[in-house]
């Protein structure tokens, strides 16, 4: 067997153990083991291994920022009391509800990114359905899954797999509006619409109007500022093209260092409660794919999107749109995007392609529950708080959510 096709054969059967995870082991143990494996076989060298685990530096210091923020904030029950504020504004009414929580889910996701939105969010409106004595509360929790993807292209800093995309060339935040912020409306839209149909018969039940709200404390305060300024930062950052990753790490430490001092606790509980194995999750799954980039497949991707691009530059990013999307849903958008990313910068794309590409990567997750970090972590916060979802079942709706809200979404970024 060649070195090119063994290679293949583990990255495949990493990036699977990571979506399927064998034994109920965390998802990082198979992206490091595969990752570790290709060292020990010499199809990788360490030099190799290393360089690949560096390119996601930006990325890691992005999540390391994004989840002190989040962990703080969740901690501080500042998520709790805007749950419990759209459940009383509600009045009773199950369908005002379901916007109010959507609304919530997409500020989250667009300030904090979709992985805060899956794992802080669930839970909280979770809380809030039993505060509001909900007796279907799936719909609701349905919401912290599919605005988490829907909503994660409105800026760089919604989804971690922008910066994978981009990399070292983020466009400054006046370029990227005008590329995805129509986009980014239909998504958020449709996904609505499409959401809100399919849960009609759901929604059919009574909401409790006496709905308690808790006290947001100073520290709550302190945190719903430092998130504040953490936008504010990284707004600024995107507008003179600075990359995000320093930046975002600095603002929530700084936030989570404050808010501990005002407390006066000790930063072990907060530090236990981040979930710390995405950051080797993410370094195995970029040694994965350097060992593909060093087998040529990934040139050779870029080379067919390369000619595909000489025939139409639009049909090719017709065409790398929605494959990338689907593609997501079977290796997961992180290793999916990354991919694309080493295939964009071979093929030299043009930025239309770029730009269909991202919203593959970032929309097309929400057809199953494997297709992306975010929905990963939602369904594991879903299961703690006792609630389930099969596969199949997520499926049948993401059927009818998920193409759609991808279709129209292309259509707005490459056709005005």
């Amino acid at each position: 067997m060649s070195p090119e096709i063994l290679t293949w054969i583990i990255a495949a059967i990493a990036t699977a153990a990571v979506i399927l995870r064998p034994f109920s082991w965390p998802e990082a143990i198979w992206a490091i083991s595969g990752a570790v494996l290709l060292v020990a076989l010499r199809l990788l060298s360490p030099r190799d291994a290393f360089i690949g685990v560096a390119k996601g530096l930006d990325v890691y210091l992005f999540l390391i920022g994004m989840m002190l923020l989040s962990e703080v904030a969740r901690e501080e029950g500042l998520f709790d009391w805007l749950a419990a504020h759209a459940a009383r504004r509600a009045a009773g009414s199950a369908s005002r509800l379901f916007l109010l929580i959507y609304g919530v889910g997409t500020i989250v996701t667009i300030f904090l990114s979709n992985d805060a939105t899956a794992v802080v969010l669930t839970p909280a409106v979770a809380a809030a359905m039993r505060t509001a004595k909900v007796e279907k509360p799936l719909p609701y929790l349905l919401i912290c899954a599919f605005i988490a993807n829907a909503a994660s292209f409105v800026l760089p800093i919604s989804n971690p797999a922008n910066l994978v995309i981009y990399g070292n060339d983020m466009p400054p935040l006046l370029a990227w509006l005008p590329r995805y912020g129509l986009a980014s409306i239909v998504s958020i839209v449709v996904t609505f619409f499409v959401l809100r149909w399919t849960q009609r018969r759901e929604l059919d039940q009574p909401v409790a109007t006496d709905v308690a709200v808790p006290v947001l404390s100073r520290s709550g305060k302190t945190a719903a500022a430092g998130i504040a300024a953490t936008a504010i930062v990284l707004l600024g950052c995107s507008a003179f093209d600075t990359q995000l990753g320093l930046p975002t790490a600095f603002a929530g430490a700084a936030t989570a260092l404050v808010v501990l001092a005002l407390e006066r606790k000790m930063p072990w509980k907060t530090l236990r409660g981040i979930s710390w194995g995405v950051l080797p999750l993410v370094a195995g799954l970029f040694v994965l794919v350097e060992a593909l980039d060093r087998t040529g497949v990934i040139g050779s991707v870029g080379t067919f999107l390369q000619q595909e691009a000489q025939r139409s530059v639009n049909g090719a990013a017709w065409g790398a749109g929605i494959a990338i999307a689907f593609a997501a849903n079977l290796m997961n958008n992180l290793p999916a995007g990354l991919i694309a990313a080493n295939a964009v910068r071979a093929a030299h794309a043009s930025d239309q392609i770029t730009r269909a590409i991202l919203i593959g990567v970032d929309l097309g997750p929400n057809l199953s529950i494997t297709g992306s970090l975010a929905t990963i972590l939602w369904l594991t916060a879903l299961r703690r708080e006792g609630h389930r979802i099969g596969a199949w079942a997520f499926l049948k709706l993401g059927v009818l959510v998920m193409p759609p809200a991808l279709i129209l979404s292309l259509a707005a970024t490459l056709l005005h």
